[in-house]
């Protein structure tokens, strides 16, 4: 067990020098990358092709790379946004890694981006504990996957600079408890904010872009309040936990638009 944890934290060692380089690298160039977490068949594709064509009309220069196991679906639904979009294939890795997005963005980010956003794999499990880079992360979940989800998923959801609640209009339908939510949330992220949102009528789309346009101008953000840790996969158990000695969560929040 030790050694399997011993490993665990050598891989996550090297993936965090590699993203620390990456984020100087891309922070230099003046590029704020958002790294967007969920479960599969919360919405993020749709929000994220809503956000880029927001970005795309007001003339900020966005591009996406988006991560699957398989097909370039997401991709050619990103592009109908008029910005630049990407499709990683991990062949089977449940999570994205900053080596990966290394390996993709070069030779391929326009030169004149400012605002870059990396889908990750559906999966609130694995890519939590991985650094991609990000200035930013953003943890979407729909009402259809109930409101305990952040104390089933505490890295993914403790992790989080924002949150996006999305397809709020099935919230009746699904019997969805809002406030149980809210105070889910907060108990694992306390401060961080939660933004509602709705792709079909475009509900949130504004807010979300704002509070990232707000990180590129230099505002503060709400800085991830736990140490991600790996949560194991379906093999190799394990779970998330706070590193002791590490600052525990405050309260704090994103900035206002």
């Amino acid at each position: 067990m030790c050694q399997s944890t011993d490993v665990r934290q050598a891989v996550l060692a090297k993936n965090d020098g590699l993203a620390t380089a990456l984020r100087d690298d891309l922070t230099r160039r003046g590029v704020i990358v958002v790294n967007l977490l969920s479960s599969p068949g919360s919405g993020k594709t749709e929000l994220l092709g809503r956000v880029l064509a927001r970005a795309v009309q007001r003339g900020i220069p966005v591009a996406a790379l988006t991560a699957d196991l398989a097909t370039e679906n997401d991709a050619r639904r990103l592009a109908r946004s008029g910005a630049p979009a990407k499709q990683l294939l991990t062949d089977g890795l449940c999570h994205l890694e900053a080596r990966q997005v290394r390996g993709h963005l070069d030779g391929w980010l326009p030169e004149d981006t400012e605002l870059l956003f990396v889908e990750n794999v559906g999966n609130l499990v694995c890519p939590a504990s991985y650094d991609l880079g990000e200035t930013l992360r953003i943890v979407l979940m729909a009402v259809t996957e109930g409101e305990d989800k952040p104390l089933k998923y505490p890295t993914a959801f403790g992790s989080a600079h924002l949150v996006v609640l999305t397809k709020t209009d099935l919230a009746a339908a699904a019997g969805f408890d809002e406030d149980a939510f809210h105070a889910h949330v907060h108990r694992v992220n306390p401060g961080v904010e939660i933004v509602r949102s709705c792709a079909r009528t475009g509900d949130g789309v504004d807010t979300v872009l704002e509070r990232v346009l707000a990180a590129r101008a230099g505002a503060p953000v709400h800085r991830p309040p736990l140490m991600p840790q790996p949560q194991g996969h379906a093999h190799e158990p394990g779970g998330g936990h706070v590193v002791p000695g590490h600052p525990q969560p405050h309260a704090t929040s994103a900035p206002a638009s």
